[in-house]
């Protein structure tokens, strides 16, 4: 019985020892990416913000508009409905890489009179409409005149392998899509 108490008790303590090493790394990661994200203003000039508020970045971490870093968004030209330019649709990453693996939250800002073609995900995509309003159509043939209006505040899902098209009219729009990458985007227009 003793061996056997001396085993368990060796256990017990490798085991709580590996537990204090990954609460040491998670906290060393945690502290580290408050630390990279500590850049952000810890005032503001927000008369709602009362004076000497600030927010503590071990616990929370958070981008001002200004911070996010828009880029042009790159598809292949098939897909895209649009030349480049400055109005080139805009896209930003809040979390992860679509084109990598786990999840990814990203912004994209469409502007008038753009949109994709005919073409789905290997991944299902759950967008939100924040701004603006998002016309989406379903065809495997372009046909603008049949998107359907997503206002601002609607949320939709983009099924994994099924064919859609979407993007802005007459005005500008911004949404987020939150899904899990890598994601692919095959070409599916029937001429």
């Amino acid at each position: 019985m003793r061996n056997f108490s001396t085993a368990h008790a060796r256990t017990i303590l490798a085991l709580g020892s590996a537990l204090l090493l990954a609460l040491c790394c998670y906290t060393a990661i945690a502290r580290a990416h408050a630390r990279s994200q500590s850049d952000a203003p810890q005032t503001t000039t927000n008369p709602a913000v009362p004076p000497g508020a600030r927010i503590d970045p071990s616990h929370v971490t958070y981008k001002w508009p200004s911070q996010i870093l828009w880029q042009g968004l790159v598809v292949p030209p098939r897909i895209a409905n649009w030349r480049g330019g400055p109005d080139t649709p805009q896209s930003a990453l809040l979390v992860g890489d679509p084109s990598k693996p786990g999840l990814y939250i990203q912004l994209i800002r469409w502007f008038p009179h753009q949109t994709s073609r005919p073409h789905f995900h290997n991944m299902d995509r759950f967008v939100t409409v924040l701004s603006g309003t998002w016309w989406v159509g379903t065809t495997t043939d372009f046909q603008p005149d049949t998107m359907v209006p997503m206002p601002a505040g609607s949320f939709v899902t983009d099924l994994a392998g099924r064919v859609h098209y979407d993007g802005a009219k007459d005005g500008p729009v911004t949404i987020e899509i939150v899904g899990q990458g890598p994601v692919t985007t095959t070409p599916a227009e029937t001429k």
